[in-house]
């Protein structure tokens, strides 16, 4: 099978998963208990006019064709209005998304660096103290929310030691870059504004750090065991009959196949934070869509939660894709496998 024609045929599988996921989401927001306009116009608004807004959101339409009319929207790019925000659902996620995916990408550098380092480091050091002491900061690090972390770095480096901000995307004062893509570290490189840049990475820190202690550790663990689980394998043993150096052994032959795991590990965690990390931007005053898609689940805002949780989808389906690729590229076999069909 040709590297094309796997990719179209994934492509496919992700329309149908989307599709699935996009019935599910618009059933179960239907079919939770409250009535979406009252809460939207509050319980003193007058009936007649509770009954237009249903009129026009299609409450009163039979489900299929309420999804009839919400699926030819959004082939339009049009998700609906939000009740929370009173603004068309895709403005907002226009807005929100980008500082999202900001955060989520600063905190994956920071599981792919420290995370790939300290499981190397720790299988390096195979049952002495450094793989010990890493094996325990995993463990916790597995077990501790990511909002605690978010907790302890707010009082300790943001308030104590005064060493980092702890709220929004930019101090005040600093004036924001031209909008491009909506993440300011990259608009403020492509429009030449360095201030802004280092000024939100400084404000990235301490939020992305947060996020990504559990897969840090998470991904410490997988590529410290991956890797001594290579290391028993026969052409290691070779390769140090010839006297190669441990440390080339480690990084020029084990590393690659080793990551494959992590990799795999690493972009679930990557979709993954997009949708849990609410907390972490609440505490942090981060204007993100977890933090968005929070509160109008609360005020049951049915198209915002829909598309919310939709566009977590297509993130999904496109990180999964993404993945494969990567994976088939670390493994030359699943490479040779895919362009010969076996």
């Amino acid at each position: 099978m040709k590297l094309s024609t796997w990719l179209i045929r994934r492509l496919i599988q992700a329309i149908g998963v989307l599709l699935g996921l996009s019935i599910l989401v618009f059933l179960i927001t239907r079919v939770m208990p409250g009535n979406p306009a009252r809460v939207a116009l509050g319980a003193r608004a007058p009936q007649e006019v509770v009954e237009e807004l249903e009129r026009r959101m299609h409450l009163n339409d039979p489900l299929y064709l309420q999804y009839y009319y919400w699926l030819s929207g959004v082939f339009h790019g049009d998700f609906g209005e939000s009740l929370f925000t009173r603004r068309p659902v895709l403005d907002d996620i226009k807005e929100y998304l980008p500082a999202t995916m900001e955060l989520a990408l600063m905190a994956l550098i920071f599981q792919a660096v420290l995370g790939v380092t300290l499981g190397g480091l720790a299988a390096g050091h195979e049952n002495r103290w450094v793989d010990h002491s890493v094996r325990l900061g995993a463990y916790l690090g597995i077990v501790t929310p990511s909002f605690v972390f978010a907790i302890v770095f707010v009082l300790l480096f943001g308030y104590a030691l005064r060493l980092f901000p702890t709220m929004g995307r930019l101090s005040a004062g600093v004036v924001a870059p031209r909008v491009i893509t909506g993440m300011t570290v990259i608009d403020g490189l492509i429009t030449g504004h360095f201030a802004a840049v280092g000024n939100a990475l400084w404000h990235l820190i301490l939020p992305a750090l947060s996020l990504a202690m559990a897969g840090i550790a998470q991904e410490s663990r997988i590529t410290r065991a991956s890797i001594v689980d290579n290391l028993r394998k026969d052409y290691v043993g070779l390769s140090r009959t010839f006297f190669i150096p441990e440390r080339k052994i480690l990084f020029k032959y084990l590393l690659k196949p080793s990551l494959i795991p992590t990799v795999s590990i690493m972009g679930l965690d990557f979709a993954c934070m997009l949708g849990h990390g609410f907390l972490v931007e609440l505490i942090f005053n981060w204007p993100g869509l977890s933090r968005y898609g929070m509160n109008t689940m609360l005020r049951k805002d049915l198209n915002a939660v829909t598309a919310v949780i939709l566009v977590l989808g297509v993130v999904f389906v496109t990180v999964n894709i993404i993945v494969d690729l990567v994976v088939a590229y670390l493994d030359p076999r699943i490479r040779m496998g895919t362009e010969r069909g076996t």
